[in-house]
């Protein structure tokens, strides 16, 4: 009988301890999957703001360092980056309207750097194009003044030749502009809270997670395409979201991928913003089209994703990143119909009209028959006088690929008369400063030339931008 009871209670400790094991085990597997699933949706990285040293309202001053970092990307392996102030991408610098910034930029990186500050309106010495380079160990000091409407700007290198690998291995951050109308307005502006900034990029990692750029010939034509997609420098992340309205400032900021973006569910969205700054109304849309280099402003409504609820953002099939709700915004946003007064320049003001041809194929990728020297000026602008520009996309595409060719223009903002002599969208109504010209297209746009300088003109495919899609107009 004993014998029979101490039975009965080993059977009954094996099945308790069997059980703790079992529990045990259950719990170390779902803390596992659990760190797996955090690892494929990492929160979203978000820029810190750049720190403005000059306590006078007027004045900001500001230091950018573009050095060498490390970062791990995927599977937890490091991979050898470039960052302003850090391992990868810049912190964004915000400025308004009406004052006097003075940058210094330092280059700890032991090649020709320099920094271009895209879409803003400063003279050809301040530009940071090919001509403002900073050698190694060297320091950049430029100064300028901010006079133009509110907008979501970037900056990133700009050096001859050597453009695509630089922004590919981590230069790039983006540049906002306030002003007294878009502060009054009632749309979400909390920095990190309710706005957030989204840089779009693709890339690819070698066995060891190095980041690579090892350029093909298919690269070379149709600009660098990449295998992993990256927001703000991560792998599909998340965000966690309040569910109202929320602001996205979204940048193409790879070298040559097109993105056709669009939320999951087909749910619409609002823009407000193109590459200049604030529409004159909002537009309502299901798809949004950025090409290399372009900008735009979106508002999306997340009060109607229940608590825990997820929304993706998608390029075509593909998704790059993952918003939940939690929580809700006690903030109701009334959008105003009117978001900015857009002034159109007078057709009838124009002084000159100038055609732009791109065309040709791999190396031999030209406008108007030329590729770029920096030894020779091809465009001579008056200061102050309006021109039309047609830009033609001549290139010849190849099967179901196309050979599109967004087009910058630095040191003006530009207003799009016609794509292939039909009104532009909408949305493409505002100031723009880089448009997508598809083959056959031909884009007319207008625009004022507000500073003395050398500028640049240039497929903003940066591969095609480095094998010499490019040239140089002086205004005088």
């Amino acid at each position: 009988m004993k014998n029979r009871k101490r039975w009965i209670l080993s059977i009954v400790i094996l099945v308790i301890l069997i059980g703790a094991a079992f529990f045990y085990s259950h719990q170390q597997q779902v803390k596992e999957n659990a760190k797996q699933k955090a690892a494929q949706h990492p929160p979203l990285p978000v820029p810190a703001l750049l720190k403005d040293t000059n306590p006078d309202p007027k004045v900001a001053d500001f230091t950018l360092s573009a050095q060498q970092g490390k970062k791990s990307f995927v599977s937890g392996k490091m991979s050898t980056t470039y960052g302003y102030n850090g391992s990868y991408l810049g912190p964004v610098i915000r400025v308004k309207r009406g004052e006097q910034v003075n940058m210094i930029v330092k280059n700890k990186l032991k090649e020709v750097t320099t920094v271009h500050w895209h879409g803003l309106l400063v003279p050809g010495t301040a530009d940071g194009g090919p001509h403002n380079q900073i050698a190694p160990g060297k320091t950049w000091k430029v100064s300028f003044m901010v006079n133009q409407p509110a907008a979501t700007l970037w900056y990133h290198p700009h050096p001859m030749g050597k453009t695509g690998k630089q922004v590919y291995k981590g230069l790039a951050g983006l540049f906002y502009i306030d002003d007294q109308n878009s502060e009054s307005l009632d749309i979400p502006n909390k920095y990190g809270k309710n706005d957030f900034p989204l840089v779009l990029q693709d890339r690819r990692f070698n066995k060891s997670g190095q980041l690579s750029y090892k350029l093909d010939m298919n690269d070379q034509m149709f600009g660098f395409q990449g295998t992993t997609e990256l927001v703000n420098g991560a792998v599909k992340p998340q965000l966690k979201v309040k569910r109202g309205l929320v602001r996205l400032r979204i940048l193409n900021g790879a070298n040559g991928r097109t993105y056709h973006l669009h939320l999951s569910g087909k749910q619409t969205f609002t823009q407000i913003a193109s590459d200049g700054g604030l529409l004159k109304s909002p537009v309502k849309l299901k798809n949004l089209t950025l090409s290399a280099g372009e900008r735009a402003e979106i508002l999306v409504d997340f009060s109607a994703l229940e608590s825990g609820g997820t929304l993706q953002l998608k390029n075509g099939k593909e998704t790059l990143m993952y918003f939940k709700a939690k929580g809700k915004d006690n903030k109701q946003y009334r959008v105003p119909q009117k978001l900015a007064t857009i002034d159109k320049i007078p057709v009838s003001e124009a002084v000159k009209t100038r055609t732009f041809v791109m065309k040709g194929m791999g190396p031999d990728v030209n406008i108007n028959g030329k590729q770029m020297k920096m030894d020779r000026i091809d465009e001579k602008v008056k200061l102050n006088s309006v021109e039309i520009w047609n830009i033609k996309n001549a290139s010849t595409s190849m099967g179901t690929k196309e050979m599109v060719h967004p087009f910058h223009i630095h040191g003006v903002q530009f207003q799009i008369i016609s794509i292939n002599g039909k009104t532009p969208p909408l949305n493409e109504q505002g100031w723009k400063d880089t448009v997508l010209v598809n083959p056959g297209e031909t884009v007319k746009v207008i625009m004022r030339f507000p500073f003395k300088g050398i500028y640049m003109y240039h497929c903003h495919i940066l591969e095609h931008e480095d094998l010499g899609m490019m040239g140089q107009y002086e205004v005088k």
